[in-house]
Formats: structure tokens, sequence, C-alpha cells
């Protein structure tokens, strides 16, 4: 049981898949066939237990990329390449999570955070929140909000898939 809760955590924080992915990997029995031939094994765990496991890590990797952006990313602005790529993809996120501030305050960035589209989740949300200025407050609030959402969305949508 260890093996598939450290399963789901590593898969829940890595960028891009997040809880989008874990969710369906934990509920899911069977494989599941993923692009360029790849597949993965379901585990076939119980849906409440797999949603609580990768809302949790998602909610917790939230925050310390916002701690880690305040904290160290100084540091490596000293560093011209990293400044540039960093700076590109500050200003990318900014431009996304902007809008949904500016017409919804925090709850803007739950939503970004909360709605599983491409380009959205924690990782983005929490360098978008950095960006604009949000404080680590307002962003662990929203954070919360976001992954629920997002956990509730993906458990819905897998439960349901796996019903048919």
């Amino acid at each position: 049981m260890l093996k598939e809760i450290a399963i789901l955590v590593v898969l829940t924080m890595m960028p891009v898949l997040e809880l989008r992915f874990s969710i369906p990997v934990g509920i899911l029995g069977g494989t599941i066939n993923l692009p360029f031939g790849h597949s993965i094994s379901g585990m076939g765990m119980s849906w409440p237990f797999v949603f609580a496991i990768c809302v949790v890590a998602n909610f917790i990797i939230g925050i310390i990329i916002y701690f880690f952006l305040d904290k160290i990313v100084h540091l490596f602005l000293r560093f011209r390449w990293f400044a540039r790529f960093y700076h590109k993809i500050l200003e990318r996120a900014q431009k996304k999570i902007q809008k949904s501030v500016d017409k919804y305050g925090e709850i803007g960035v739950a939503l970004f955070i909360g709605v599983p589209l491409p380009g959205s989740g924690v990782y983005t949300g929490a360098l978008g929140a950095y960006a604009i200025g949000l404080s680590m407050k307002k962003f662990i609030i929203a954070d919360l909000i976001g992954v629920v959402i997002a956990g509730i969305i993906v458990t819905i949508m897998t439960v349901g898939v796996h019903l048919l």
C-alpha cells in the first residue's frame, strides 16, 4: 500500500501531469495506454482514497513551488540564461492568470488551478500568483480551493468513465 501511495504522490507532483493524471491511474484498473506507445498499469484503488492522497499532494506542491519562487529565484536570477528563461515563463504565466484575477480576485487563481485545461494547474498557478504579487496566505487559500475543484472534476470524470 505504501508503494502505491508513493507512486500517486510522485505522479501528482510531476509538472503537467499533476492530479489530472494520478487520479485516473489510481482509480482505474488494467492497462492505460499513453501516447507514443507507452502504457501504465492502473491501480484499481477506491476513489475516496485516491482523491485524498492526490489532492493533498497537489496542494502541498503548490505551497512548495510558491515558497521556492519567493525565496530562491532571486539567487538564480544572477545567471543571464536563467533570467531570460525565467522571465519568459513568468510573462506567459502572468498573462494567463491576470485576466482571471482581474475578474474574480483570488478566486480567479483558484479557478485557474482548478479547471483542468492545458497550461493550467498548480505549477502555473503558483508562478502566476507570484508574478502578480499575490500574498502567500491568499495563494494558499486559492491553491486549496483550486486543487479540490480539480480533484472533484477529474474524479467524477474518471469514475464516470470507469462505470461505463
